[in-house]
Protein backbone atom coordinates (compact mmCIF):
# COMPACT_ATOMS: atom_id res chain seq x y z
CA UNK A 1 0.00 0.00 0.00
CA UNK A 2 1.10 3.55 -0.67
CA UNK A 3 1.07 4.63 2.97
CA UNK A 4 3.25 1.66 3.92
CA UNK A 5 5.69 2.54 1.14
CA UNK A 6 5.72 6.13 2.33
CA UNK A 7 6.57 5.05 5.85
CA UNK A 8 9.27 2.75 4.55
CA UNK A 9 10.65 5.57 2.45
CA UNK A 10 10.81 7.88 5.43
CA UNK A 11 12.32 5.26 7.75
CA UNK A 12 14.77 3.30 5.71
CA UNK A 13 15.14 4.55 2.19
CA UNK A 14 17.09 7.67 2.96
CA UNK A 15 20.51 5.95 3.06
CA UNK A 16 19.69 4.23 -0.23
CA UNK A 17 18.86 7.56 -1.85
CA UNK A 18 22.22 8.85 -0.70
CA UNK A 19 23.98 5.91 -2.34
CA UNK A 20 22.15 6.37 -5.64
CA UNK A 21 23.00 10.06 -5.94
CA UNK A 22 26.59 10.89 -5.03
CA UNK A 23 26.08 14.61 -5.74
CA UNK A 24 23.34 15.70 -3.38
CA UNK A 25 22.14 19.20 -2.58
CA UNK A 26 23.16 18.85 1.07
CA UNK A 27 25.64 21.58 1.87
CA UNK A 28 27.97 22.27 4.74
CA UNK A 29 28.45 25.49 6.63
CA UNK A 30 30.74 26.89 3.96
CA UNK A 31 28.33 25.98 1.14
CA UNK A 32 30.30 23.01 -0.23
CA UNK A 33 28.53 19.74 -0.98
CA UNK A 34 28.82 17.05 1.65
CA UNK A 35 30.72 13.88 0.88
CA UNK A 36 28.92 10.55 0.78
CA UNK A 37 30.10 9.47 4.29
CA UNK A 38 28.81 12.73 5.77
CA UNK A 39 25.51 12.30 3.95
CA UNK A 40 25.21 8.75 5.28
CA UNK A 41 25.95 10.04 8.79
CA UNK A 42 23.26 12.69 8.36
CA UNK A 43 20.60 10.14 7.34
CA UNK A 44 21.59 7.68 10.06
CA UNK A 45 21.32 10.47 12.64
CA UNK A 46 17.81 11.20 11.43
CA UNK A 47 16.92 7.53 11.75
CA UNK A 48 18.32 7.46 15.30
CA UNK A 49 16.03 10.36 16.22
CA UNK A 50 13.02 8.70 14.61
CA UNK A 51 11.71 6.89 17.76
CA UNK A 52 11.62 10.18 19.67
CA UNK A 53 9.80 11.83 16.76
CA UNK A 54 7.19 9.06 16.63
CA UNK A 55 6.67 9.24 20.40
CA UNK A 56 6.20 13.02 20.49
CA UNK A 57 5.02 14.23 17.05
CA UNK A 58 2.21 11.77 16.35
CA UNK A 59 -1.05 10.72 18.09
CA UNK A 60 1.12 8.22 19.99
CA UNK A 61 1.78 10.88 22.65
CA UNK A 62 -1.86 11.52 23.58
CA UNK A 63 -2.81 7.85 23.32
CA UNK A 64 -0.07 6.61 25.62
CA UNK A 65 -0.66 9.33 28.23
CA UNK A 66 -4.39 8.53 28.37
CA UNK A 67 -3.80 4.77 28.59
CA UNK A 68 -1.40 5.21 31.50
CA UNK A 69 -3.91 7.44 33.31
CA UNK A 70 -6.60 4.83 32.69
CA UNK A 71 -4.47 2.06 34.16
CA UNK A 72 -3.74 4.16 37.23
CA UNK A 73 -7.44 4.97 37.63
CA UNK A 74 -8.35 1.29 37.50
CA UNK A 75 -5.71 0.52 40.10
CA UNK A 76 -4.47 -2.55 38.23
CA UNK A 77 -0.81 -1.59 38.73
CA UNK A 78 1.01 -3.19 35.76
CA UNK A 79 -1.98 -4.68 33.92
CA UNK A 80 -2.07 -4.12 30.97
CA UNK A 81 1.70 -4.10 30.78
CA UNK A 82 3.70 -1.24 29.31
CA UNK A 83 4.43 -3.33 26.21
CA UNK A 84 0.73 -3.85 25.57
CA UNK A 85 -0.10 -0.16 26.00
CA UNK A 86 2.79 0.90 23.77
CA UNK A 87 1.79 -1.67 21.13
CA UNK A 88 -1.85 -0.56 21.14
CA UNK A 89 -0.80 3.09 20.94
CA UNK A 90 1.52 2.33 18.03
CA UNK A 91 -1.13 0.42 16.06
CA UNK A 92 -3.64 3.23 16.54
CA UNK A 93 -0.98 5.76 15.56
CA UNK A 94 -0.32 3.91 12.29
CA UNK A 95 -4.03 3.96 11.48
CA UNK A 96 -4.41 7.66 12.33
CA UNK A 97 -1.27 8.72 10.45
CA UNK A 98 -2.18 6.80 7.30
CA UNK A 99 -3.68 9.80 5.41
CA UNK A 100 -0.63 11.93 6.22
CA UNK A 101 1.76 9.15 5.17
CA UNK A 102 -0.10 8.68 1.89
CA UNK A 103 0.20 12.40 1.15
CA UNK A 104 3.92 12.28 1.90
CA UNK A 105 4.28 9.37 -0.51
CA UNK A 106 2.32 11.02 -3.30
CA UNK A 107 3.96 14.45 -2.97
CA UNK A 108 7.52 13.48 -2.03
CA UNK A 109 8.52 9.82 -2.15
CA UNK A 110 6.91 8.85 -5.45
CA UNK A 111 8.32 11.81 -7.47
CA UNK A 112 11.75 11.16 -5.95
CA UNK A 113 11.63 7.49 -6.96
CA UNK A 114 10.75 8.55 -10.51
CA UNK A 115 13.68 10.97 -10.54
CA UNK A 116 11.46 14.01 -11.05
CA UNK A 117 12.72 15.94 -8.02
CA UNK A 118 15.89 16.15 -5.95
CA UNK A 119 16.26 14.95 -2.39
CA UNK A 120 16.23 18.51 -1.09
CA UNK A 121 12.94 19.23 -2.81
CA UNK A 122 11.56 15.90 -1.61
CA UNK A 123 12.36 16.81 1.99
CA UNK A 124 10.71 20.20 1.56
CA UNK A 125 7.58 18.60 0.09
CA UNK A 126 7.46 15.99 2.87
CA UNK A 127 7.32 18.76 5.48
CA UNK A 128 4.03 20.20 4.23
CA UNK A 129 1.72 17.27 5.16
CA UNK A 130 3.43 17.02 8.54
CA UNK A 131 3.03 20.75 9.17
CA UNK A 132 -0.65 20.58 8.26
CA UNK A 133 -1.16 17.65 10.62
CA UNK A 134 0.59 19.38 13.52
CA UNK A 135 -1.21 22.66 12.88
CA UNK A 136 -4.61 20.99 13.36
CA UNK A 137 -3.92 20.19 17.02
CA UNK A 138 -1.73 22.99 18.36
CA UNK A 139 -3.11 25.67 20.63
CA UNK A 140 -2.62 29.31 19.74
CA UNK A 141 -1.26 29.94 23.24
CA UNK A 142 1.45 27.28 22.83
CA UNK A 143 2.35 28.57 19.37
CA UNK A 144 2.69 32.12 20.73
CA UNK A 145 4.98 30.84 23.49
CA UNK A 146 7.42 29.21 21.09
CA UNK A 147 7.25 32.06 18.59
CA UNK A 148 8.44 34.26 21.44
CA UNK A 149 11.09 31.76 22.57
CA UNK A 150 12.53 31.24 19.07
CA UNK A 151 12.20 34.93 18.12
CA UNK A 152 10.46 33.85 14.93
CA UNK A 153 8.55 36.41 12.83
CA UNK A 154 4.93 36.75 13.80
CA UNK A 155 2.98 34.47 11.43
CA UNK A 156 -0.18 35.48 9.62
CA UNK A 157 -1.60 31.96 10.06
CA UNK A 158 -0.51 28.49 11.16
CA UNK A 159 0.66 27.62 7.65
CA UNK A 160 3.38 30.27 7.94
CA UNK A 161 4.91 28.57 10.97
CA UNK A 162 8.03 26.45 10.72
CA UNK A 163 8.51 23.01 12.22
CA UNK A 164 10.79 24.52 14.86
CA UNK A 165 7.72 26.21 16.37
CA UNK A 166 5.02 23.69 15.48
CA UNK A 167 6.76 20.62 16.91
CA UNK A 168 7.26 21.78 20.53
CA UNK A 169 3.88 23.54 20.48
CA UNK A 170 2.25 20.28 19.39
CA UNK A 171 3.92 18.37 22.25
CA UNK A 172 2.65 20.87 24.84
CA UNK A 173 -0.85 20.87 23.36
CA UNK A 174 -1.04 17.08 23.30
CA UNK A 175 0.22 16.77 26.87
CA UNK A 176 -2.48 19.19 28.00
CA UNK A 177 -5.22 17.28 26.16
CA UNK A 178 -3.92 13.94 27.44
CA UNK A 179 -3.96 15.15 31.04
CA UNK A 180 -7.46 16.58 30.60
CA UNK A 181 -8.81 13.28 29.30
CA UNK A 182 -6.95 11.40 32.04
CA UNK A 183 -8.52 13.59 34.73
CA UNK A 184 -12.00 12.93 33.35
CA UNK A 185 -11.32 9.18 33.31
CA UNK A 186 -10.22 9.32 36.94
CA UNK A 187 -13.49 10.84 38.23
CA UNK A 188 -15.87 7.82 38.13
CA UNK A 189 -13.24 5.52 39.62
CA UNK A 190 -12.40 8.11 42.28
CA UNK A 191 -16.07 8.18 43.31
CA UNK A 192 -16.01 4.40 43.75
CA UNK A 193 -12.87 4.67 45.89
CA UNK A 194 -14.51 7.33 48.09
CA UNK A 195 -17.69 5.30 48.53
CA UNK A 196 -15.80 2.14 49.44
CA UNK A 197 -13.52 4.04 51.82
CA UNK A 198 -16.48 5.66 53.61
CA UNK A 199 -18.28 2.33 53.92
CA UNK A 200 -15.25 0.48 55.30
CA UNK A 201 -14.59 3.28 57.80
CA UNK A 202 -18.20 3.28 58.97
CA UNK A 203 -18.02 -0.49 59.50
CA UNK A 204 -14.77 -0.18 61.42
CA UNK A 205 -12.74 -2.16 58.87
CA UNK A 206 -9.60 -0.13 59.44
CA UNK A 207 -7.14 -2.95 58.82
CA UNK A 208 -8.40 -3.70 55.29
CA UNK A 209 -7.15 -1.30 52.59
CA UNK A 210 -10.12 0.21 50.71
CA UNK A 211 -8.24 -0.22 47.42
CA UNK A 212 -8.43 -4.01 47.71
CA UNK A 213 -12.22 -3.80 47.91
CA UNK A 214 -12.77 -1.08 45.31
CA UNK A 215 -10.51 -2.59 42.62
CA UNK A 216 -12.91 -5.44 41.66
CA UNK A 217 -15.83 -3.00 41.49
CA UNK A 218 -13.90 -0.61 39.25
CA UNK A 219 -12.84 -3.41 36.91
CA UNK A 220 -16.41 -4.76 36.81
CA UNK A 221 -17.79 -1.32 35.98
CA UNK A 222 -15.18 -0.85 33.23
CA UNK A 223 -16.02 -4.21 31.70
CA UNK A 224 -19.79 -3.70 31.88
CA UNK A 225 -19.64 -0.40 29.99
CA UNK A 226 -17.19 -1.88 27.43
CA UNK A 227 -14.58 0.61 28.55
CA UNK A 228 -11.80 -0.20 26.11
CA UNK A 229 -14.12 0.25 23.14
CA UNK A 230 -15.39 3.56 24.51
CA UNK A 231 -11.94 4.93 25.36
CA UNK A 232 -10.26 3.90 22.10
CA UNK A 233 -13.26 5.03 20.02
CA UNK A 234 -13.35 8.42 21.72
CA UNK A 235 -9.60 8.92 21.32
CA UNK A 236 -9.69 8.08 17.61
CA UNK A 237 -12.66 10.37 17.05
CA UNK A 238 -10.87 13.18 18.87
CA UNK A 239 -8.20 13.08 16.14
CA UNK A 240 -10.49 12.52 13.19
CA UNK A 241 -12.65 15.44 14.25
CA UNK A 242 -9.72 17.67 15.24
Amino acid sequence: MNWVRAAAGLLGAAPLWAQRAPALPLSGLAGEEWSLPLQMLFWMTLLALLPAAIASLTPFLRLLVVFHFLRQALGTQTTPSNQVLVGLSLLLTLALMRPTAERVYQQSVAPLERGEISQKEALERAQEPLKQFLARYVREKDVALFVEITKAPRPRNLQDLGLGVLMPAYVLSELRVGFQIGAVLFLPFLIIDLLVASITLSLGMLQLPPVMISAPFKILLFVLVDGWNLVVGSLVKSFQGG
